[in-house]
């Protein structure tokens, strides 16, 4: 049996729990692409499989996905911000926009305390995850 891996850092996804399922997936993968934007170094090797084909990199270590209600996103938005942490945020006017263009734009157009936040990812240390993920439940 092997021993489990601990990492010192966490990969965290929060959603708003009242999302269409189609919409928990789509924000999700909005958000992840920014943190692997962000910090590259979390990708691993590409993958290959017994017959020499090669596949992308994943992320190097487990996406933990939380669900909380609008207050515990603005909540945890507050606390990324007061901390520094630079975090992936989608709004809920991006289900409406098409393209990077609109939904920058979109974002931009609205001040930090009035986004209609829907979900945020950020990676930092574990404890300052759980922290600022204070209130969230993990996905069901």
């Amino acid at each position: 049996m092997t021993t489990p891996i601990r990492y010192p850092t966490k990969i965290a996804v929060l959603l708003r729990n009242d999302l269409a399922s189609w919409q928990r997936l789509n924000v999700t993968a909005f958000l992840v692409s920014g943190i692997a934007n962000a910090v590259p170094e979390l990708l691993g090797e590409e993958y290959r499989d017994a017959d020499g084909t090669t596949y992308l990199p994943m992320f190097g270590q487990p996406v933990l996905v939380f669900a909380g209600d609008r207050a515990t996103l603005v909540g945890a938005h507050a606390r990324a911000l007061a901390r520094g942490l630079r975090m992936a945020v989608f709004t809920s006017e991006l289900f409406a926009t098409g393209n990077d263009r609109d939904n920058r734009a979109a974002v931009q157009a609205v001040g930090r305390d009035k986004l209609d936040l829907v979900g945020v990812a950020l990676h930092a240390p574990r404890t300052v995850v759980d922290k600022v993920l204070k209130g969230a439940s993990m996905h069901p």
